[in-house]
């Protein structure tokens, strides 16, 4: 079992090895504003209606939002639905813009 939350480093040494999906639960707009290539938007609001149809249970699912307080009230959520795999990046976007990729677009 996995810790609710990750750091974004560590979140983008999984994802550069394969071994998870980024799944960006801004809203669009944040989305085109700033972005880590190759995520995948599902608006926080989306989410109960299409983890089950579009995410794996399986997946180690890694959850980013602008500061992390979404994506933490998002892994919660996946988690009782059984996503027992699902962390939220700690800090978002924000965090990964200082930490990871200072390309990224602060907003």
């Amino acid at each position: 079992m996995y810790d609710y939350e990750i750091t974004a480093m560590d979140a983008s040494t999984l994802l550069q090895e394969g071994k998870a999906k980024l799944i960006d639960v801004r809203e669009p707009w944040e989305y085109q504003t700033a972005h880590v290539e190759g995520s995948v938007l599902i608006p926080m609001g989306e989410i109960p209606a299409r983890a089950h149809q579009e995410l794996d249970p399986d997946d180690r699912l890694l959850i980013l939002c602008h500061h992390g307080a979404r994506s933490l009230s998002v892994t919660n959520w996946l988690r009782q639905q059984g996503f027992e795999s699902a962390q939220s990046i700690a800090g978002g976007i924000d965090a990964w813009t200082s930490r990871v990729d200072p390309k990224i677009p602060r907003y």
